[in-house]
C-alpha cells in the first residue's frame, strides 16, 4: 500500500466516523471512565475539561510519537501502521469519552472543545512554521523529503484538530425523556 493510498484510505475513515458520530457514540455507550469524569465537579467546568483534554491529547500524542520511534529499531515492517491505527482509535475513544462525560451548555462544549483540540491546531501552525523556514543544513541539500514529512505532519494534524473539535464540540447529547 503506497503512502497516498494509505493517507486516502485513512481520511476517508475518519471522514465516516465523523459522519456516522453519533450512532458511534451511542454504540460505546458508557463506561467507568464516562462515570468517573462524570461525578467529578472539576470537570463540568469548560475550562478545566478543554485543558484535561489538551492534556490527553498531547500526552496520547507523544507516546505514540516516543512507541513510533522505539519501533525504529525493530525490524517488524509495518507495525508502524498498526500503532499509528491504534492512536487514532484510542483518541477516538477518549474523545467519545469526554463527549459522553461532560454536561453543559452548547457554547461551553464548543469552547471546552476548542480548548482541548488547540493542542493540534499548535502543532499545525507548528509544522507550516517549519515548513516555511525550511532551509538545507548544508549546500545542495535535497530537503524534499524533509517538506513531504512537514505536510503530512500538517494534514494529520490539522485532521486531528477537525476532527476532535467535531466529535468534542459539536456532538450533542441525546436528550432523555
Amino acid at each position: 500500500m503506497t503512502l497516498t493510498l494509505f493517507l486516502f484510505v485513512g481520511l476517508l475513515t475518519v471522514f465516516f466516523t465523523l459522519l456516522f458520530k453519533r450512532p458511534l457514540i451511542d454504540t460505546l455507550g458508557e463506561n467507568t471512565l464516562v462515570h468517573k469524569l462524570h461525578n467529578a465537579n472539576w470537570f463540568q467546568n469548560h475550562w478545566l475539561s478543554g485543558v484535561f483534554l489538551f492534556v490527553m491529547n498531547a500526552a496520547l500524542f507523544f507516546l505514540t510519537g516516543l512507541i513510533l520511534y522505539g519501533v525504529t529499531y525493530l525490524s517488524i515492517p509495518f507495525i508502524h501502521l498498526l500503532i499509528i491505527i491504534l492512536a487514532v482509535i484510542g483518541s477516538i475513544f477518549l474523545w467519545i469519552t469526554i463527549n459522553q462525560a461532560w454536561q453543559g451548555t452548547n457554547r461551553n462544549r464548543l469552547k471546552m472543545g476548542f480548548v482541548g483540540s488547540s493542542f493540534y491546531g499548535a502543532l499545525t501552525l507548528l509544522f507550516a512554521y517549519w515548513l516555511v523556514t525550511l532551509e538545507p543544513s548544508y549546500p545542495d541539500e535535497d530537503c524534499f523529503m524533509d517538506a513531504i514529512g512537514l505536510v503530512l505532519g500538517i494534514i494529520v494534524t490539522t485532521v486531528a484538530f477537525l476532527s476532535c473539535l467535531m466529535i468534542t464540540g459539536f456532538a450533542h447529547k441525546k436528550a432523555t425523556g
